[in-house]
C-alpha cells in the first residue's frame, strides 16, 4: 500500500471542508396530519473550522468529528442537557466518521495519523484510550452490519473500494471499485446501501444483501453533484442541496421531491446527513452565514 499516495488522496478530501466552517446542526422532526417540519433547531458543533459526520447514539447523544482548538477529534453532544464533551485522548492524529459499535459501549472512528496511516480504532469513552480495529486495511467510510461484520470504503490505488471485512478473522473482500463516501444500514431491513460512481461521474445508489449472497441492487441515482444521503426510514432517502432537503420514496414515483427548506434558517451548502434511529431527529452538516455567530 502506498501510505504516501494513500494520505494525500484522503487529506485533499478533508481539506475541502477544513478550509470551510462547516457546523453541524440538529432537529426535531415533527410530522403532524401528514405534514413535517424540522422544529428546535441547535448548532451543536459552534465553533470554527470543520465539524463534520454526525451519527446518532439511540435518541439520546449525537457523536460527530469537531474542531478541539485546531485538533479533529470525537466529539459527544448530549441531547437532553445540550452539553458537548470530547471522547477520546487527543492523539498525533485526527479522529473521523465516530460511530457507536452494535454491542457495548465503544465507539468507532477513522484515525489518520500524521505518518500517513489512516486506519479504523475502538475508543473507550471511560478510558478515552484506543485500540486498533483492522489491522491491513485502510479504512475511509464504514458502517458495522454487525459487531463483526464491517462495510467499508477502503483506500485503493485510485479510488474507494467497497470492503466487508471480518473483524475477528481480520479477513478484508473486496466487493466492488470506485464507490462513495455514504455508506449506510437501511432501518428495518437486512440491507446495506452504498453508492458507486458512473460513467458521467455521479453517483449510483445500491443496496447490498450482506448475507444473501452479496448481491447489490440498484435504487436510484443522487441528483448532480451530491455524494451523500442518508435513510429517513425504510424506504425513504433524504439528500440535501444547497439550503434545501430532497426525499426518494422507494415505494412511490421514482423521482426526487421537495421535502423542507431551511433557507429561513441562514444555512447553505448541506452535506452529511443522519438520521436517529427512531426517526424523530435529523442531524446535518451545513456552512453557516455570518449571522449565525
Amino acid at each position: 500500500m502506498n501510505y504516501t499516495y494513500s494520505f494525500i488522496l484522503f487529506l485533499f478530501g478533508i481539506n475541502m471542508y477544513a478550509q470551510i466552517n462547516t457546523e453541524v446542526y440538529l432537529f426535531d422532526i415533527d410530522t403532524t396530519n401528514g405534514t413535517t417540519a424540522l422544529l428546535n433547531m441547535r448548532n451543536v458543533s459552534n465553533s470554527d473550522g470543520y465539524d463534520n459526520q454526525p451519527s446518532f447514539i439511540f435518541e439520546e447523544s449525537l457523536l460527530f468529528s469537531g474542531n478541539n482548538n485546531g485538533q479533529t477529534d470525537i466529539a459527544l453532544y448530549d441531547i437532553e442537557t445540550g452539553n458537548r464533551s470530547w471522547l477520546n485522548n487527543s492523539t498525533s492524529g485526527g479522529e473521523y466518521s465516530p460511530q457507536k459499535l452494535p454491542i457495548g459501549d465503544e465507539v468507532a472512528a477513522v484515525r489518520l495519523d500524521t505518518n500517513g496511516l489512516q486506519r479504523l480504532y475502538y475508543y473507550n469513552p471511560d478510558s478515552k484510550g484506543s485500540r486498533l480495529a483492522l489491522e491491513n486495511i485502510q479504512v475511509a467510510y464504514f458502517h458495522f452490519y454487525t459487531a463483526n461484520t464491517l462495510v467499508s470504503a477502503v483506500l485503493g490505488l485510485n479510488e474507494l473500494d467497497l470492503v466487508i471485512s471480518d473483524i475477528h478473522d481480520q479477513t478484508n473482500d473486496t466487493i466492488v471499485t470506485h464507490v462513495g463516501r455514504s455508506i449506510h444500514g437501511v432501518p428495518y431491513q437486512k440491507y446495506v446501501s452504498y453508492t458507486v460512481i458512473n460513467e458521467e461521474k455521479n453517483h449510483d445508489l445500491y443496496i447490498i444483501d450482506i448475507y444473501g449472497g452479496r448481491e447489490s441492487y440498484f435504487v436510484c441515482q443522487l441528483p448532480i453533484g451530491i455524494q451523500d444521503y442518508t435513510w429517513l426510514d425504510e424506504f425513504r432517502i433524504v439528500i440535501g442541496s444547497n439550503s434545501k432537503l430532497y426525499v426518494y420514496d422507494t415505494l412511490e414515483d421514482p423521482e426526487w421531491k421537495e421535502w423542507y427548506s431551511l433557507k429561513e434558517c441562514d444555512i447553505s451548502n448541506i452535506t452529511r446527513l443522519a438520521v436517529s434511529p427512531n426517526g424523530s431527529k435529523i442531524a446535518l452538516v451545513a456552512e453557516p452565514k455570518e449571522t449565525d455567530k
